[in-house]
């Protein structure tokens, strides 16, 4: 019995589709670890194609199939070959994936040395239209921040907060997350620890109360540092601010076409 192939007919309306394809698709993957050579996590993966106009459909399952032909490690060249072969596949002139995932980074607090695990988000997103291939990483640190005025004009204490840091960038090599994590964190008034002792969290207080900063100060230290990478092709950093005595969060943006 021949089933009706419905996905692929014809199409009246006449109307182009740039991205047609599967969203949240939960999934194991191995990628590189600076320290352990490799890590293994769950990345959350959207896949898409192009559609011409003449077809009514794409064909769903054949994403699954290709990330399963390519499955687990996850790197540039290993992304450049899912979409040249999602292109194949589904006879289409643009594929794009973007990969989420949380990397873990062991951690040593800063006096005692207590051993924890602090999660990084990560993004990895690919497109390939004709023949050029674009890759973009992100990565999201959370740090600590303390308020340069608060710190100012207040007889005792300062206001502080946790923040998120979000550094994309494109890059000519490979660079380790861990490195990018590296940048953020001296550029904040203090890093983010899971595991912290009274002699720990007595000095990141101190570290911090030492180091006001805004978000603003943030941004630009850590564009200062990738500045100096000359791997980095482009980079946008974003620093959002949890405002502990706001309603609302303070948020600064630079990206490397402003330097």
């Amino acid at each position: 019995m021949v089933l009706r192939d419905v996905q692929s007919e014809y199409d009246l309306r006449n109307i182009y589709l740039k991205r047609v394809g599967v969203k949240g698709v939960r999934y194991p993957i191995v990628v590189l670890d600076k320290t352990n050579g490799t890590q293994s996590t769950i990345a959350t993966i959207n896949m898409y194609v192009d559609l011409p106009q003449n077809y009514r459909g794409t064909h769903m399952s054949r994403f699954i199939e290709v990330l399963n032909k390519y499955h687990l490690e996850i790197n540039p060249k290993r992304v450049r070959d899912i979409l040249h072969k999602l292109k194949d596949v589904l006879n289409a002139k643009r594929a794009v994936i973007e990969v989420e995932f949380p990397y873990f980074i062991k951690k040593q607090a800063p006096v005692t040395k207590s051993e924890s695990y602090l999660e990084y988000i990560c993004t990895f997103e690919a497109e390939i239209f004709d023949s050029r291939f674009d890759f973009l990483t992100s990565v999201v640190v959370p740090i600590h921040t303390l308020c340069p005025c608060s710190k100012e004009i207040s007889e005792r204490g300062a206001h502080n907060q946790r923040a998120l840091c979000k550094v994309s960038y494109e890059s000519k090599e490979m660079i380790w997350i861990e490195d990018i994590v590296e940048i953020v964190e001296k550029s904040a008034s203090a890093p983010i620890f899971t595991l912290l002792k009274r002699p720990d969290e007595k000095y990141v207080t101190e570290l911090a109360y030492d180091h006001p900063k805004f978000v603003e100060d943030v941004a630009r230290d850590v564009a200062l540092e990738l500045k100096k990478y000359d791997k980095i092709k482009w980079y946008r950093v974003e620093v959002e601010s949890f405002e502990s005595i706001h309603a609302h969060n303070a948020y600064a943006c630079v990206t490397s076409d402003e330097l």
